[in-house]
């Protein structure tokens, strides 16, 4: 089995690792805003992302889908758009003088899809009635249903772009119904303070040691140059750990290739729910998540390091790959990425064995609550198939598992 596979396993499941433990030297910039392909010019402030929401100011950005503003309170805007009256519900944030907006809540009401471009970091806004509409792909999703609840088990890429968008309807259909969002972590929080913290203090060393004495000079040189391929200093992660590095520097490289966190599964749900104040539960914890790859043998770190140095000139074509899988809902593609990684076995125990079966204890609870709810569950697609897959591990508790 490649070895890429195994580093491509790391980008798909680790989403909190992808979106907070970058450090800042590659943080991305602000977003821009483009109406049927022209960008929006902004005099009094600039377009925001805000844990994990695109904020935009709200009266120029009004002007430019031709929408007319009448009123804004805390939570609530009123626009008329084509002679009609329409009340939003979206929470308003007030910067340095200037109202900001969530962009899907005000574009949808104007009449415009709105979907993310990675590659330029751009929000599109695109007038419906010009636009043709085409499935980003099938992706991955299970029903299960007992005591008259239901849960929806959906396999996110944590990492996407624009071409994943829009979502096919069954996807839409079940959380628009859905009484309670679940996914690994809340990753709008990632840039909470509290995270960055965790981050700093998990991923960097405390002991005036650097990753210059932790790893052969060999991995220590090519990591060196790898950076400077990509326009950094050669010590830019003398301070983090070899997990740190890895997930750096597969970042960069799948961002180049046009794939971003933002446009991930995962956190388009998440701001849905946010939007519709949907109530998000975390199966995971950000502790967990970074703990886990924290713990690793240095043995392992330093080689999963190697991985991606190793393989950085194709993690773009690999990550092309795992993308068509996911847009063609290929189950026997999905299995074999997630054996790849089966024969190393304290990496297979901590990224899959382990949490797969703290997944799978919560969802049982969801199911078994009586409440005649429903739970929308997006985690990693990796998480589900296989010997020690949460649909299995559901199954073996007597469930039936639907894949839809």
């Amino acid at each position: 089995m490649k070895s890429w596979k195994k580093m491509l396993l790391s980008l798909a499941i680790s989403v909190g690792l992808l979106t907070s433990a970058v450090p800042a030297m590659a943080a991305p910039q602000q977003p821009a805003v483009k109406v049927d392909n022209q960008v929006v010019q902004y005099s009094l402030g600039t377009p925001m992302i805000d844990k994990g929401t695109t904020l935009v100011p709200l009266r120029t950005t009004l002007q430019a889908l031709d929408v007319q503003l009448t009123g804004a309170a805390d939570d609530t805007i009123t626009v008329v758009v084509d002679g009609k009256t329409i009340t939003l519900k979206g929470k308003l944030k007030r910067i340095n003088g200037v109202t900001y907006a969530p962009i899907r809540v005000v574009g949808d009401a104007a009449g415009y899809k709105v979907s993310w471009d990675a590659k330029t970091r751009a929000v599109l806004l695109v007038s419906k009635d010009t636009e043709t509409v085409q499935a980003g792909g099938r992706g991955f999703m299970w029903e299960v249903e007992s005591n008259g609840n239901t849960v929806y088990l959906v396999g996110s890429m944590h990492i996407a772009d624009d071409s994943f968008y829009p979502l096919r309807p069954e996807f839409e259909e079940a959380f628009a119904e859905a009484d309670y969002l679940g996914v690994e972590i809340d990753i709008s929080k990632a840039a909470d303070e509290e995270q960055q913290k965790l981050i700093m203090d998990l991923g960097m060393y405390q002991d005036g040691t650097t990753l210059k004495d932790h790893v052969s000079s060999e991995t220590y040189a090519k990591l060196g140059e790898i950076l400077k391929q990509s326009g950094m200093q050669p010590n830019a992660l003398d301070a983090f750990k070899p997990w740190v590095a890895e997930t750096t520097i597969s970042s960069l490289k799948s961002v180049k290739a046009g794939y971003d966190a933002s446009a991930g599964i995962d956190l388009y749900f998440i701001q849905k729910a946010i939007e519709r104040k949907v109530p998000i539960l975390e199966l995971e914890t950000y502790e967990s998540q970074l703990g886990m790859f924290d713990n690793f043998s240095k043995e392992l770190q330093e080689k999963n390091l190697n991985t991606a140095l190793d393989n950085f000139d194709v993690l773009d074509e690999s990550v092309n790959q795992m993308a068509e899988m996911w847009k063609t809902g290929n189950d026997e593609q999905l299995l074999e990425f997630t054996n790849s990684i089966s024969g190393d076995e304290e990496y297979n125990k901590a990224m899959l064995i382990d949490r797969n079966i703290g997944m799978a204890d919560k969802i049982d609870g969801y199911l078994k609550n009586g409440k005649n709810e429903e739970y929308f569950i997006v985690v990693g697609s990796a998480h589900y198939l296989g010997e020690h897959g949460i649909v299995k591990l559901l199954k073996d508790k007597g469930y039936t598992v639907v894949r839809k």
